[in-house]
């Protein structure tokens, strides 16, 4: 049993804020951590509608000085702004798709040994297209790709995808869509359709196919 003594902030910006923490433990030791505290995050796994291909990005991540392959995923850094709606908003931005539908592939603690980051994770479907607006440098430069779940498997083990949230995401989406509806409605719930919205129309699947099609391969 661990008894948090005190915290004090070292530092502060618009995404996180590092702690030393003072903890207790049950015979009277006393040890110091150093804590990220983060806005949290979500992440989006966009599957087309055939079931079989999913939509990522190579993007250059800046603590690794190299573009790796990840879903979509954002801050959640709009005050009071439910998860599924971020996830909605940030997969316009990145991949300039509208979904139709989302359904909540889960939760997770991206790195617990040094952050309290949580992110929720989501499998959507049902697309037409939107804006694309990145709102970063990393996010301008970055390149849209397409792959075939079938080949996450291969494109995990070979080193392709490390990125957790990403295989996290893909093997949560990858369960569901193998599941039959009342499973899958079980497991992973709907959480938030257009339709109940009025904000965005069914898919044209003629136009996704069209636009999935000048899409690099992995």
């Amino acid at each position: 049993m661990f008894d948090k003594i005190s915290e004090v902030e070292l530092y502060r910006n618009n995404v996180i804020s590092l702690f030393r923490v003072t903890f207790s433990t049950h015979d009277g030791k006393v040890f110091e951590r150093d804590v990220v505290r983060h806005l949290g995050a979500v992440s989006i796994v966009p599957v087309l509608d055939d079931g079989n291909s999913v939509i990522l990005l190579s993007q250059f991540r800046a603590s690794l000085g190299r573009e790796i392959i990840e879903v979509p995923a954002g801050k959640r850094d709009v005050v009071g702004e439910p998860p599924e709606i971020t996830a909605v908003r940030e997969l316009e931005e990145e991949l300039g798709l509208r979904c139709s539908s989302l359904r909540r592939l889960g939760e997770f603690e991206n790195s617990p040994g040094f952050t309290d980051e949580h992110s929720v994770s989501y499998l959507a479907q049902g697309f037409s297209l939107g804006s694309l607006s990145p709102q970063s440098i990393e996010e301008k430069e970055s390149s849209i790709v397409i792959a075939r779940l079938s080949r996450v498997p291969e494109l995990i083990t070979s080193g392709i995808i490390t990125d957790a949230k990403t295989i996290i995401g893909l093997s949560r989406a990858s369960d569901c869509l193998k599941r039959d509806q009342k499973e899958r409605d079980s497991l992973y719930p709907l959480v938030w359709s257009a339709s109940d919205t009025g904000k965005h129309g069914s898919g044209d699947a003629v136009e996704i196919s069209w636009w999935s099609q000048s899409l690099k391969a992995l």
